[in-house]
């Protein structure tokens, strides 16, 4: 419930500050008072949209500010996945600075405009003449119909099991997508796969095959150089292998006459023997070496082939080609194993479309079941108001398709006398008739769930006296649960109520200010007869006003 209002700054408000009690309140005053006003400052703490013209100094940041006691109104998980800390008393307060700018603050954290619009929802439902169209809208009358049916934990499970079945949706849609696309491209990505699945693609390939393509091209200059080579090792009169076996013998002879000749006798010796290791090596290797152009040929087509792949994939190594390989081959497996994912994806959707349609038949059933008991109740109010003949066709129909409610296709039309035809609420209703209907509406969904603070804007316009009056005792009996405010100029609407508040106009120099005070019980019968009778109160009007208030 709102438990206090500040206002400093707005309009022709410089400062308000008002305190509010629980059950039915009324709030008073003439036509251009500042009505309006005070729920134009109300409705920016509640997140609607500021305007800089509201300043009344536009030097000054103009500040809004309510406390609501919402320990009843289970706002615990919302508090937490917006990041807020949670007070039973909380805080809700508003600027809007000369620059044009807007804060807002939750228990002193700042929040967005729609965090604090989401929470206004929640706290305050101000209710004026123009929304009585929200009655022709399918999904408020649903939501009047399961609040009487009790299907609040039912529509949560279906709406978790909608957004699982969406997502399913949304899954296959993209898998058939994928096979559209794939099949398309299935050909191409086969044969590109074929091509790198017949290249030599290991590591250090392409280093190999253009080693060996060096070596059998130029096989007759390696032969040349390796016979020269032979030539100057193993020659029978000057080759090195032939001199150094002569000097090999001398160091053995010399290494008898002493240890200082042993260690170069050693060292020749070594030199002798890495001279004859490739002497052998240089003679296998000219046995081998000969012309082969065919595996020349086998050489150059696997060089070529490497070569076309990197021009082709726009890439300059193995590794590269590797991956793009390793991508085909999943492009692919995956196109041809798309068909079977589709399928199990078409059975998982179909379990959770079954599963949707018990639940929505469940709501259903619950919904029309009710329905009966919401027409009673809708007409014994509206034969209260004024309304004896007004009757209602409401049906629930199985639709096509399921929707955030369920799967049905309201009926829900309006007929206020005999014999007339039956049509949408906005269309075949006067504004008095939909302003009844409306709070007859809301009265029942009170009996039915907790409702946030009402407040209703001059609800009471276009019916006479007597059928004000009773929509006030309707609007007292609703205060018995929750917190009730009416704007009236009625005075058998504000008479009904526990607290008074009327706002006015005061002029203080060349300045105009509007204020709100608390009415006495005294001020309250001069209030209400100059409501019956004006400006001028006749003893009759008191007399009047006093019979009012019992």
């Amino acid at each position: 419930m709102l438990n206090s209002l500040s206002i400093r700054n707005y309009a022709l408000i410089d400062t308000l500050n008002v305190t509010f009690n629980d059950g039915f309140t009324i709030i008073t005053g003439e036509t251009g008072a500042g009505k309006s006003i005070l729920l134009g400052g109300l409705g920016l703490v509640l997140g609607k949209r500021a305007d800089l013209s509201a300043l009344r100094d536009e030097t000054q940041k103009c500040i809004i500010e309510a406390t609501f006691d919402i320990k009843k109104y289970h706002l615990k998980e919302f508090f937490i996945s917006e990041d807020l800390d949670f007070e039973e008393k909380t805080i809700i307060r508003r600027e809007i600075l000369p620059s044009g700018k807007s804060r807002a603050f939750v228990n002193d954290s700042p929040v967005t405009l729609g965090v604090l619009s989401s929470l206004g929802d929640r706290l305050i439902d101000i209710h004026s003449q123009h929304q009585t169209l929200q009655l022709a809208d399918n999904d408020f009358q649903l939501k009047v119909i399961d609040a009487l049916a009790g299907n609040a934990e039912l529509l949560v499970d279906f709406g978790k099991g909608l957004s699982a079945y969406q997502k399913t949706q949304r899954e296959l849609k993209k898998l058939i997508a994928f096979q559209e696309n794939a099949t398309k491209e299935y050909d191409y990505n086969s044969h590109l796969l074929k091509e790198l699945e017949t290249a030599p693609l290991k590591s250090g390939i392409l280093e190999e095959l253009e080693e060996q393509y060096e070596q059998l091209n130029n096989v007759e200059a390696i032969e040349e150089h390796l016979s020269k080579g032979n030539a100057l090792l193993n020659d029978e009169q000057i080759g090195i292998v032939t001199l150094l076996t002569e000097l090999k013998l001398a160091a053995n002879k010399l290494a008898a006459f002493g240890q200082q000749f042993v260690g170069l006798n050693e060292r020749i010796n070594s030199v002798f023997i890495e001279v004859d290791d490739i002497s052998s090596e240089l003679q296998l290797l000219q046995e081998n070496s000969e012309a082969n152009p065919e595996l020349l040929e086998q050489v150059n087509t696997k060089l070529q082939l490497l070569y076309n792949l990197f021009k082709k994939h726009s890439v300059a190594t193995i590794e590269e080609l590797v991956e793009i390989k390793e991508k085909l081959s999943e492009n692919v497996s995956a196109a041809d194993s798309v068909e079977s994912d589709i399928k199990a994806k078409e059975k998982e959707l179909k379990v959770k479309e079954e599963s949707l349609d018990k639940l929505a038949l469940t709501i259903r059933n619950k919904r029309i079941k009710v329905i009966p008991v919401l027409q009673k109740q809708l007409l014994e109010s509206l034969g209260q108001l004024g309304m004896p003949s007004a009757t209602f066709k409401i049906e629930v129909n199985a639709a096509t398709v399921f929707n955030a409610s369920g799967k049905d296709e309201l009926v829900f039309l309006f007929a206020a006398n005999k014999g007339s035809n039956y049509g949408d609420l906005k269309k075949v209703a006067s504004g008095g008739e939909l302003s009844r209907i409306m709070l007859t509406i809301k009265s029942i969904l009170a009996k039915y769930e907790q409702l946030p603070t009402m407040m209703f804007d001059e609800i009471d316009t276009g019916v006479s006296g007597e059928i004000s009056g009773k929509m006030g005792d309707i609007m007292k009996a609703m205060s018995g649960t929750m917190q009730v405010f009416s704007i009236t100029h009625l005075p058998q609407v504000a008479s009904k109520g526990e607290h008074h508040f009327k706002v006015y106009k005061e002029e203080q120099g060349m300045v105009t200010h509007t204020r709100m005070k608390k009415l006495t019980t005294e001020e309250r019968i001069r209030e209400l007869a100059e409501m019956l009778g004006g400006k001028d109160i006749s003893e009759s009007a008191l007399a009047h006003a006093k019979q009012l208030l019992g």
